[in-house]
């Protein structure tokens, strides 16, 4: 499985949105630098104030523009950035990964799927009806979160839009994405 960067973006201010970028820079074991969620511990404001000393497994956040699209289609305006994500993807089944994958994005950086964004409140503030449109159930009626998936750098390196994506998945048995 092999897909692009369509976009990346980042905000030093805990915000829903982050603007897009040129590039943006991981680090390994710290995620995005210059994003209000980079560092070792957690840094989602929900999560710092349950225990600041949780292990950060939501460095980097990817959505699938696939997602984008689909939300249009629906009569949401959404572009790259707007849900709060740092690396917006094409052609790669995210949420269809198991736990461990690793994203080879661009010649260096490697990202490792941590699990599922668990979607909050912030989606409906920003535009009504989207926490819906972002949340389905498949056939067994069990709750499908479509908002992407969170990740750890495991190698450090500059991601660009139309920066190529390797998929590399984990030794079998493969474990399903959880909210993280």
């Amino acid at each position: 499985m092999s897909g692009a960067v369509s976009a990346v973006s980042l905000s030093p201010v805990h915000e829903f949105s982050k603007p897009n970028a040129e590039s943006i820079r991981l680090l390994a074991g710290l995620g995005v630098e210059g994003d209000s969620h980079f560092g070792e511990t957690v840094q989602h404001l929900f999560r710092v104030a349950q225990d600041p000393t949780q292990p950060n497994l939501r460095q980097v956040h990817l959505i699938h523009s696939e997602l984008h699209e689909e939300l249009r289609e629906a009569g949401f305006t959404v572009a790259a950035g707007e849900l709060g994500e740092n690396v917006t993807t094409v052609g790669v089944d995210l949420l269809g990964l198991p736990c461990g994958a690793r994203l080879h994005l661009g010649a260096e950086a490697v990202v490792e799927v941590t699990g599922l964004r668990n979607p909050c409140g912030q989606i409906n503030d920003f535009q009504p009806g989207l926490m819906k449109a972002v949340l389905g159930r498949d056939e067994e009626g069990t709750v499908v979160r479509k908002s992407g998936v969170m990740g750890v750098v495991l190698q450090g390196g500059e991601v660009r839009p139309g920066d190529p994506i390797r998929v590399e998945l984990p030794a079998e048995p493969h474990q399903p994405l959880q909210p993280v």
